[in-house]
């Protein structure tokens, strides 16, 4: 029931394409969804999900089946991600074996977050890698014989994820596709996959998120309120995930600081711009070190605007009189290879040591600007 696709909000060429795919009844084993974090790839797959084995002929069967996919239930889809690994696990226990108790209470608790709302990101502590056994696992999956389920799907999240082994594992199961089985690879960095697996996926790409399209979802699904999603949707990317970044790490504070490090940074004031960063270090927290540096970009791109007399849409509206300070003090600075440079390092955090060695740098690239003049 092609019905089902109207749940997929935004990307509205990938439902054109999943729509043809149903009414052609020409569907692909194997499908690979492609785009950044946040942008409903998996919302996606559970939309087609339910489109592909539903009937318009018998609602009361419908709503069953219906409820099963939603609750991620078996023989309908069988989620697969990645999880952490369990003491003195090997590659011959099951997925789930050697959890721990409270490891395996995080991960229903997540699945029952992602149940009630497709949007959500399951997110289980040391979960860096998708096990052998877990695609080893598709094998029995398949042993299974469903002759009254039209089309069981394996969601593979984050299929990046998957080390070689798991990879060559999962090659031999889209080689030889069972009948009434669709694969779906849903994933940020198809690089990262081997080309023989993307050459038998159907690829579908995912664009970022219209402003207003995150915006919404924020609202109806994750319960912000209108006019902070509204505030911070345009600094998302596109990405529903980097929204949520934004607002679990305080939006309104991360702009602010924000500002503070590019003031003290130009005044060069090093401890001081350093200063704002010590909080992020101690607890090597990566991803507020990215949004913050995210936000500094954000000024700066205010900047080039606002130089060439475009004040309409800027990101820091509220904040323009710092724009309009450091224009008249530097109209003529160059920025190319400053934002770059802060691109580059936001990309290489890994450790404690990188995030001190990084942040020297961001501190240091921000004030080399006011040296030019």
């Amino acid at each position: 029931m092609t019905d089902f696709l109207n749940e997929i909000v935004g990307n509205e060429k990938v439902k054109t394409v999943l729509t043809n795919i149903l009414l052609s009844g020409n569907i692909p084993h194997a499908l690979l969804f492609v785009g950044p974090d946040g942008v409903g790839k998996e919302n996606t797959a559970i939309a087609f999900t339910k489109a592909v084995n539903t009937n318009v002929n018998d609602l009361n069967l419908n709503k069953k089946i219906v409820h099963s996919i939603e609750s991620f239930s078996e023989p309908y889809i069988k989620y697969i991600l990645p999880l952490p690994r369990g003491k003195n696990e090997t590659d011959q226990h099951d997925p789930y074996e050697k959890l721990s108790i409270d490891e395996i209470e995080i991960i229903n608790s997540e699945f029952e977050k992602k149940s009630k709302n497709h949007f959500y990101k399951i997110e289980i502590p040391k979960a860096n890698l998708i096990k052998i056994s877990s695609i080893r696992d598709i094998k029995k999956f398949l042993s299974m014989n469903y002759d009254d389920v039209k089309y069981r799907i394996i969601l593979v999240s984050q299929a990046h994820l998957m080390n070689e082994e798991s990879q060559n594992a999962l090659l031999k199961n889209l080689e030889e596709p069972p009948e009434g089985v669709i694969f779906i690879l849903s994933t940020s960095s198809p690089e990262k996959l081997r080309e023989t697996i993307r050459s038998r996926c159907w690829k579908i790409n995912f664009q970022p998120l219209e402003n207003n399209v995150v915006s919404d979802i924020l609202v109806n699904q994750f319960d912000i309120e209108r006019s902070l999603a509204d505030e911070v949707a345009p600094f998302s990317s596109g990405s529903l995930q980097e929204a949520i970044d934004l607002i679990e790490n305080d939006f309104e504070e991360l702009k602010e600081q924000a500002i503070r490090v590019l003031r003290y940074s130009f005044g060069k004031k090093y401890h001081s711009a350093l200063s704002e960063f010590e909080e992020i270090i101690s607890e090597s927290n990566q991803i507020k070190a990215k949004l913050l540096i995210r936000m500094i970009l954000f000024w700066l791109n205010d900047f080039q605007k606002y130089r060439f007399h475009n004040e309409t849409d800027l990101f820091y509206q509220k904040h323009i009189e710092t724009l309009e300070k450091f224009y008249t003090k530097f109209p003529d600075v160059q920025l190319a290879s400053t934002t770059q440079s802060l691109d580059k390092i936001s990309s290489t955090f890994r450790n404690n040591i990188n995030l001190n060695i990084a942040v020297s740098n961001i501190v240091f690239q921000l004030s080399q600007l006011t040296t030019q003049n």
